[in-house]
């Protein structure tokens, strides 16, 4: 499946609108990974064990809204939009959303 933030896909034609779908993930993040990234915020530095966890709730995300956009008979999700939260006391807990328009391409 043809996934793009682009709200069209060149050379092309959507021929059918099948709605917006979503993927939502919520990740919790655990002590090690937590206490290692205040490490790397005293010290300084990129924060591996956060972007690991970013990355993989991205990924899992767009999977999820692939999935709904197949069940609706889609081919293409276009327009995608990626948005991040932190969620729960502490702020302990990720949330990635993707959100596009399914959409079925024209075949050539």
């Amino acid at each position: 499946m043809l996934v793009t933030t682009t709200h069209t896909v060149e050379g092309k034609k959507i021929i059918e609108y099948r709605g917006i779908v979503f993927g939502e993930v919520i990740s919790g993040v655990d002590f090690v990974k937590d206490f290692s990234a205040g490490l790397r915020n005293f010290f300084g530095g990129r924060s591996g064990a956060y972007e690991g966890e970013l990355i993989e709730a991205r990924e899992m995300a767009i999977e999820e809204m692939v999935k709904r956009a197949t069940v609706v008979g889609a081919n293409a999700v276009v327009g995608i939009d990626i948005d991040y939260e932190v969620l729960g006391q502490g702020g302990n807990m990720l949330m990635v959303t993707a959100s596009g328009t399914a959409v079925i391409l024209e075949k050539n």
